[in-house]
């Protein structure tokens, strides 16, 4: 999912082109024709106005086969905004603060990030079965997601709750939702989070949570505008940027902070690396970790109006639990 990010995201620009360049990825020496065209990345790509140039030393780290393809195909979870969404309602293009990241460590490894949509609870699976490469997609580095794929770690987040304009049913501490109803985005930590704060429910004496669990966030999100639920648990970044965005903000607001989420520290997302393709772990954690050292990675957050979730080391499983 760090520094409180409660006002780190007041707005998100999210337009891009088709595949990779555009306004926001923009200046690319060459365009691919779609996001499934093999061809080889452009030498320099500009992600946010920076311009990002291909490492030989670090290119060479890479798998003989993925250097030849000259892209790395990688699975995400659409939409879960601002980390990944499509352009435009009825585009397939597919932008965000992890196709940002995703495109500039590509461009330092002079191949192509080819992101793909997968349904977030099956997206281990395919990487395990060899459809993907790699995995990124604000995915939370658990010991236990460790066993299905390498992480790369790249930002650290944490909770937030999602509640109605104005925060109707007054959520604001966290035993505010014992005995009520909340929904969740499933297979994600957010929702083993809520399964221990059922046990703080009935430490307390208070009636147990109903968790609600949908395949995709936004989906949560329905079930709170038609009042199924009193609240959606999800990354602080993304409440922030929903309850900014959805209907000019008129709709939804964020309930963010140790206190309304719990004893819950920010955790470590990463990359997840396919662990049957040797090598690449090591060049995607060297890439990214050149894109740290040189300032282009603070200066895509910061861009993302989300620099406060930014870590200074590339580290690899450095799972909590």
């Amino acid at each position: 999912m760090p520094a409180n990010h409660s006002t780190v995201l007041r707005s998100v620009a999210i337009a891009a082109t088709a595949a990779l360049c555009g306004p926001l990825l923009a200046a690319c020496t060459s365009t691919p024709k779609n996001a499934s065209d093999k061809a080889a990345a452009p030498a320099t790509v500009t992600v946010q106005g920076i311009a990002i140039s291909s490492r030989p030393d670090l290119a060479a780290m890479l798998p003989a086969d993925i250097r030849k393809a000259g892209v790395v195909r990688v699975a995400t979870d659409v939409p879960y905004p601002p980390f990944e969404m499509y352009e435009s309602e009825g585009s397939r293009t597919i932008v965000g603060i992890d196709v940002d990241l995703g495109t500039a460590v590509g461009a330092r490894l002079g191949v192509r990030f080819d992101f793909q949509a997968q349904k977030f609870d099956g997206i281990l699976p395919a990487v395990q079965a060899g459809k993907f490469d790699a995995v990124m997609s604000a995915m939370t580095d658990k010991k236990e997601r460790e066993k299905a794929v390498d992480f790369v770690d790249y930002i650290n987040a944490g909770p937030g709750w999602l509640v109605g304009k104005g925060n109707p049913e007054k959520i604001k501490v966290v035993t505010d939702v014992c005995g009520r109803s909340v929904s969740v985005q499933s297979g994600t930590n957010h929702q083993k989070i809520l399964e221990q704060r059922q046990e703080l429910c009935k430490g307390m004496g208070l009636p147990p949570i109903t968790v609600l669990a949908f395949p995709k966030d936004s989906e949560a999100q329905l079930a709170l505008r038609s009042g199924k639920v009193v609240a959606d648990f999800l990354d602080e970044v993304t409440a922030v940027y929903v309850a900014d965005t959805a209907e000019s903000g008129s709709v939804f607001e964020a309930v963010t902070g140790k206190e309304a989420v719990g004893e819950t520290s920010a955790s470590p997302i990463g990359i997840g690396v396919s662990k049957s393709v040797a090598g690449l772990k090591e060049a995607v954690q060297a890439a990214l970790q050149s894109l740290m050292d040189d300032g282009t990675y603070g200066k895509i957050l910061a861009a993302r109006h989300v620099p406060g979730i930014a870590i200074p080391k590339a580290t690899v499983n450095g799972a909590l639990d």
